[in-house]
């Protein structure tokens, strides 16, 4: 059993060198008060704010002309697709609900999961 993650759960992304705040749009919804967040709250600068810099190669910004190659840069996520698996059993407002043990890939290869789900009361199956 994971718990549900809601608005506010402390998230860090592989690459990122700190972490960030989930946001979920509230609705109807509310789970210790707070809105739950379902597989469909991926979306950059809205649900998935920075992590500081950014550590990844693929990340067209760490670019630089030789000799350097590489350098970090402001974080910008490039999140295209939902959580996975999320928890399919559990609908909130007809997607599935999100536990602590969903992750998100971004597009420069990070992968984004979460170190505190916002509410420690809440268990999903």
């Amino acid at each position: 059993m994971g718990t549900c993650v809601c608005n506010g759960a402390m998230m860090q992304c592989s690459f990122g060198v700190s972490p960030s705040s989930l946001m979920v749009i509230p609705t109807n919804i509310l789970t210790s008060n707070m809105p739950p967040a379902t597989i469909m709250d991926f979306k950059p600068m809205v649900n998935i704010l920075p992590f500081g810099m950014c550590n990844s190669v693929a990340n067209p910004a760490t670019k630089r002309p030789p000799p350097v190659l590489f350098t970090p840069a402001p974080c910008v996520p490039n999140t295209v697709s939902p959580w996975m698996p999320g928890t399919p059993t559990v609908l909130m407002g007809n997607f599935p609900a999100i536990d602590n043990m969903s992750k998100l890939m971004c597009t420069w290869g990070g992968v984004i999961q979460f170190t505190m789900p916002g509410q420690f009361t809440v268990m999903l199956p």
